[in-house]
């Protein structure tokens, strides 16, 4: 099935990105992309190192007639977000990703691509194996666990690196130049709540949200998709009077809007449960039909029983903490036209044996809205007793417009294309912005291929726009400024 991707072009790009699918590397757990990288390094005979946190570098001397040019740090990240349909049987701590070719798309089989970052990464590794492309000395990085704590970017210490310039491959819409990012903070509400005796007599009930579009919870959040956690919530609360909840489990990763979610009820009357139920789910798929045509809303008796089940009370402060925390865009950017400057995701809740679990991620390219909208989403959850941390806080990336590498590409993909670039900031956590801290003179910059559904298992990478991309790579390497 990999061997048509090997077949694309350009192929060094394409056989690079399959030697990389073929390595599993989930956030958190990139023990054996690390070694795989470090291998690949040190077959070239390149220098290469590990830093303390996980980071590789791998350094590569300019080519002849390229030594007069400034150093040119080449970024992405080697993690990838692991996330794949409920009917897909697929272990990501052991499988290799499952490509192929639907016209002009690369997608996978029921999971994420990885194209995010994976195309990034192959990129650089091709132009690192190559003796024919033209270019300046390198310094290759490659960031671990971007997706879930950006942990490698911040670990990465000042000094390391000697580069001018860092260009990011990390942008999914090719003809955007990124100048710009959003910031974001982890906010995690826990709580306990009191459980009773199910009542006899009664009936167990599954809720089940499910065929979500999800998405990533940063450049997909302005499309106003659903929340699997928010609709089940307004389903519970519409059904409250006639139902007591014993479980409930929506979402998985902080980064990924939704898609599903499955609450365990215990019901005294049917028929007036599943009245109101019918009400509201009707209300939804109304609401969403243009939206969400895939999405399944169902009721159904299960099996499962439950003998615990939460009290009354500890359900209404429970339901009505997760009417009002706030979930999708909360600001749009005044001066960016079409840009999200703050949001939250609610992305993950869990509710069994007695604790509460609600997980957000809040983001904002300004620093002082990401404070308000994590301060109201503390309060709403302080007020009904839970207890919130926040945690894994990343700086946003602020737009530079006098920089002359911004010229340098800014001119090229005019000339190149008949047309200007969409210079833009982005609704995402490039990593930019915190490796900016350590090297703040370093000018950067971020564009890439267009990948489509990222952080989704409908996750694609257009065939045509990679051609076109590495087109546009080729030609910047040959214009770095010198030094």
């Amino acid at each position: 099935m990999n061997e048509a991707i090997r077949n694309l072009e350009p192929k060094a790009l394409w056989n690079k990105f399959a030697d990389l699918n073929a390595v599993p590397r989930p956030s958190k757990k990139e023990e054996r992309v690390i070694a795989f990288m470090k291998d690949f390094g040190k077959s070239l005979g390149l220098e290469t190192m590990e830093d303390e946190v996980g980071n590789v570098i791998i350094r590569k001397p300019a080519t002849r007639g390229m030594e007069d040019r400034k150093v040119v740090v080449l970024q992405s990240h080697l993690d990838m977000v692991h996330q794949k349909n409920n009917d897909t049987d697929f272990n990501f701590d052991t499988q290799g990703i499952e490509m192929y070719v639907d016209g002009d798309w690369v997608r996978a089989k029921g999971t994420t691509l990885g194209a995010d970052n994976g195309l990034g990464v192959a990129t650089i590794m091709a132009i690192l194996e190559s003796n024919e492309i033209e270019h300046p000395a390198i310094e290759a990085l490659f960031t671990i666990d971007e997706e879930t704590g950006m942990t490698g970017a911040k670990g990465l210490k000042g000094g390391l690196l000697k580069g001018d310039i860092l260009l990011n491959l990390d942008t999914e819409e090719d003809d955007e130049i990124g100048v710009g990012c959003a910031g974001g903070v982890d906010v995690t509400a826990t709580g306990t709540y009191n459980e009773t005796e199910a009542p006899k007599n009664s009936a167990n009930f599954a809720i089940k949200v499910k065929g979500l579009n999800g998405g990533h919870s940063g450049m997909d959040i302005i499309k106003g998709l659903g929340n699997a956690n928010k609709l089940m919530n307004r389903l519970l609360f519409a059904t409250k009077d006639f139902m007591q909840l014993a479980k409930l489990e929506g979402g998985s990763l902080r980064n990924a809007i939704p898609r599903e979610s499955v609450a365990h009820v215990v019901v005294s009357s049917e028929e007036k449960f599943l009245a109101a139920f019918e009400k509201m789910k009707k209300d939804i798929l109304l609401e969403y039909k243009s939206l969400e045509s895939k999405l399944s809303i169902t009721a159904e008796k299960s099996n499962e029983t439950f003998t615990k089940v939460m009290t009354d009370k500890d359900q209404r402060n429970f339901l009505n903490a997760m009417n009002a925390a706030h979930n999708g865009v909360y600001r749009m950017s005044p001066d960016i036209e079409d840009l999200v400057e703050t949001s939250n995701n609610i992305s993950k809740v869990t509710v069994d044996n007695g604790n509460i679990k609600i997980e957000n991620l809040t983001r904002s390219s300004v620093e002082s809205s990401k404070e308000v909208l994590a301060n109201a989403l503390t309060s709403t959850f302080e007020l009904a007793g839970y207890e919130v941390k926040l945690a894994g806080d990343y700086p946003g990336w602020a737009p530079n417009m006098d920089s002359a590498i911004l010229k340098v590409l800014d001119n090229l993909y005019q000339k190149m294309n008949g047309e200007k670039a969409n210079v833009a900031a982005c609704h995402a956590g490039l990593e930019c912005g915190i490796l900016g801290q350590n090297y703040p003179d370093m000018d950067m910059i971020s564009f890439g291929p267009t990948i489509k559904g990222a952080h989704s298992p409908d996750e694609r990478a257009s065939i045509s726009s990679a051609q076109k991309y590495w087109d546009f790579v080729m030609e910047i390497l040959k214009n770095i400024p010198k030094k």
